[in-house]
């Protein structure tokens, strides 16, 4: 089961400059190390585009934060005979007991603006179909 708040991790690069002015912010004791200045500055950037991201999720047809398909909502799919075009911004997860034949007969495409949670094996049988 998922926590309600997991997070990602990713790695930057900055210049010598820039770490060494926020090393002297934390030192300062503005923020309370390097993470909690990247995380306080990312999310300052995404509060200033806020309506943006808004109107394109709202365009783009996304689900924003949490989409989670078990093997039962993706067995419901296939006897109606249709397919899935998953657009999240967030996370997605396909749970671990969905088989890749499931998963090809059921999702037609998958963009996740985000993370993608489901086993190598679903992951390999749908490459085609991530975007």
């Amino acid at each position: 089961m998922l926590k309600a708040i997991e997070t990602e991790k990713i790695t930057i690069n900055l210049v010598f400059v820039d770490l060494g002015q926020i090393d002297l912010l934390v030192q300062e004791g503005f923020y309370s190390n390097r993470t909690d200045f990247i995380r306080t500055a990312i999310r300052n950037q995404l509060l200033t585009h806020t309506e943006t991201i808004k109107q394109t999720v709202a365009r783009k047809t996304l689900v924003l934060g949490l989409q989670h398909y078990t093997r039962r909502d993706l067995e419901a799919v296939r006897a109606t005979g249709q397919k899935l075009q998953i657009k999240v911004l967030g996370l997605a997860v396909i749970a671990d007991d969905v088989s890749p034949e499931l998963a090809l007969a059921t999702i037609d495409s998958l963009i996740v603006l985000g993370a993608l949670r489901a086993s190598a094996e679903v992951k390999a049988a749908l490459a085609e179909r991530i975007h």
